[in-house]
Parts: structure tokens; sequence; C-alpha cells
């Protein structure tokens, strides 16, 4: 059965004068070299099959990769952009362009939702599949056409028709404030914890800063400030949330064990 459904997605991806095979060409501004690629990318997990040779499909191995392409072509693109501005500033516009809401909000207003492969309903727990999929997306672009390719492809149809950058730089990502929202939303104890603050080479105070989940450590972040430290924990904590399996599987059960007891 799995075979079939497989070959019947491929069937409408390769008839170039049906859809979805125009909507991806749309997206993409190019038509695919291998065609598997872009098929693979909008497959979610929760319609995983495995083929006769016996290799799991579905587009978590394109959205680790894809992850990381995006980072390398947003950094790229913010130092050719930014001349005169320092690490700190490309580092936190980089968080703001690449953070999931951002990247959800992107693959709705490109159409991409509309060819996501999924058999799982959307909710708080799932809320990142768009996010997840358009990074799929990315990853499927670099291994077909290249860096360059999957560079322009980053700033011509996502960079420059999706994220204002002169709004961008000035809006402020507080990413203990979402971490609080989501653990508010989620019914689940968040705990940020002020470690040892031990004092740099200069003599200068560094605060560190620890985030854990019921007891179980999310992230950790060091700063010149408590402030800073709390942004830089909370960052890795959202992070971990959004791509460690074991915590993700922590939080369905939390979540199980709460609303047993409600």
């Amino acid at each position: 059965m799995f075979i079939k459904i497989y070959q019947q997605i491929k069937r409408l991806f390769t008839a170039k004068k049906k859809e979805p095979y125009l909507s991806l060409y749309k997206i993409l501004g190019f038509y695919p070299k291998n065609i598997q690629l872009y098929i693979q990318a909008l497959i979610h997990r929760s319609s995983s099959f495995t083929t006769e040779e016996g290799k799991w499909i579905n587009n978590e191995r394109l959205e680790f990769l894809g992850d990381a392409v995006l980072n390398a072509i947003v950094a790229d693109i913010l130092f050719q952009r930014f001349p005169s501005q320092k690490e700190g500033f490309m580092t936190n516009t980089r968080s703001k362009i690449v953070q999931r809401d951002s990247l959800n909000r992107i693959a709705r207003e490109m159409g991409l939702d509309k060819l996501i492969v999924l058999s799982t309903k959307i909710s708080s727990h799932n809320s990142y599949i768009y996010g997840n999929a358009i990074e799929a997306l990315i990853g499927a672009v670099y291994l077909d056409q290249g860096y360059r390719k999957c560079l322009t492809f980053v700033r011509e149809k996502i960079i420059d028709q999706y994220v204002p950058l002169n709004q961008i730089v000035r809006k402020e990502v507080n990413f203990k404030s979402i971490l609080i929202e989501w653990a508010q939303k989620n019914k689940l104890p968040v705990a940020f914890e002020l470690m040892e603050t031990p004092a740099n080479q200069g003599s200068s105070p560094v605060f560190q800063t620890s985030v854990s989940l019921k007891g179980t450590p999310l992230g950790a972040g060091t700063g010149y400030t408590k402030k800073e430290s709390q942004q830089l924990a909370a960052k890795m904590a959202l992070k971990r949330l959004r791509k460690d399996k074991e915590i993700r599987r922590l939080v369905s059960q939390l979540r199980e064990d709460s609303d047993k007891q409600e």
C-alpha cells in the first residue's frame, strides 16, 4: 500500500501539466533535476513509509540538512548586506529570520502548506510542520542544485519576498517569553536557575543560567548580564524542543500524565 501511495505522489509531481508540479515550480522558480528529493521533502513523518529496498521515507533527514544550510546561507546574505555590522547583530538577525514562527508563516505564504503530505492534524504539539518542511525543501534544493543555486533560491524566493529585513533588524526576539508562553500553553513546568557566576579574565562578572523541564535540563546560557544568559538558555531550550526526539518524547509523556491528573 505504501509503495502505491509513493507512486501516486510521484506521478502527480512528475506530470508537468498538472498540480502539484506547477505549484512546486512556482515556489522554486526552476524545474528540479531529481524530483524524488522534493517529494521526500514534503512527506511528514506521520506519512512515513518504506520502499521495496527497505529505505524509510520522510522529510526528517532533509530537514536536518536544510536547517544547517539555511543558517549558513542566511549568515552569508547578512554578511554581504550589512558589511559594517558586528557579529552580535548578524547572529541576532539570523535568529529572527530562521525562528520557527517565521518559517511557518513563510511556508504558508509560499503555498507550501498545500503540498505537504501528512496523516495528522496540526496542533500545539506539532505546530512546526510547515517550518520543518521549508527546511527540508531547502535541503532538497541544496542536494539537487548545489550551494550557489540554493543561495539564490533562499535570497530571491524567501528573503526578498517574505522577509522584510528593515523591520526584522529592529525587532527584538524574546526567547525567554516564547519559552514561558509555550510552557503555559502546554501546562508544563519550565524553570530558570542562575548557576555559578565566575569572572572572566578581565574580572567582569559572567552569568550562567540553566533551564529545565520538570528537572530535565533543556539548555544553558552564559552572558555578561542575567538577561543575556537567560535568553541564550531559552534559545537553546526552544531548539531542543523542536529537534531533540528524546525531549519531544518527554514532552508527550508529561502531557499525557497531566491529562490523566485532570
